[in-house]
C-alpha cells in the first residue's frame, strides 16, 4: 500500500492557508489547495484543515487510484499531480507511463509549459516547475 502520509505532507507543504478570490487567479477561492471551484458548497474560508486533508483522501488519493499503487514515489506523484492538474490527467499520464516515475512527471512538465503559452497562466509557471522539481527530490529524481 502506497504512503498517504507522506503524499499529504508533500501536497500540504505547496498547498497554502487561505487565498481569497481574485480576477487574475482562474483557481478562485482556495484553503489548503481545496477550491470553492472544485467544492462549490464549501465554506472554504472557515475550511478545517482535517476535513481539507478528508477531502484529499477521498476526492484525489482514492479517485487516482494511489492506494492501489505499490511505488510510493509514483504514488506521491499521481497524488500530487491529481491534486494540481485533475485526477483524469494524473491517470491518463499513469498508462502513459507505465510505471515510470520519470516519464510521467515529463507529461506534467510537457503540460505546464504548453499552459503557460497563455497569457493568463503565463505567471504561474516559475512555481509549478518549483513544485515540480521538489516533486522530482522527493521521488528520487
Amino acid at each position: 500500500m502506497a504512503d498517504w502520509e507522506k503524499a499529504i505532507a508533500f501536497v500540504l507543504k505547496w498547498e497554502g492557508g487561505y487565498v481569497p478570490p481574485s480576477a487574475k487567479d482562474p483557481g478562485g477561492e482556495t484553503k489548503y489547495g481545496i477550491s470553492k471551484k472544485a467544492h462549490p458548497t464549501l465554506d472554504i474560508k472557515n475550511l478545517d484543515k482535517n476535513f481539507a486533508i478528508a477531502i484529499y483522501n477521498e476526492d484525489y488519493w482514492i479517485a487516482a487510484g494511489c492506494p492501489l499503487i505499490r511505488d510510493d514515489a509514483m504514488a506521491l506523484a499521481v497524488f500530487d499531480t491529481a491534486v494540481n492538474c485533475g485526477t483524469g490527467r494524473a491517470q491518463h499520464w499513469l498508462n502513459l507511463s507505465r510505471g515510470d516515475v520519470g516519464l510521467f512527471i515529463e507529461q506534467r512538465e510537457i503540460y505546464y509549459k504548453r499552459l503557460a503559452k497563455s497569457q493568463i497562466y503565463s505567471r504561474y509557471l516559475k512555481g509549478w516547475m518549483n513544485r515540480l522539481n521538489d516533486l522530482r527530490k522527493e521521488v528520487g529524481l
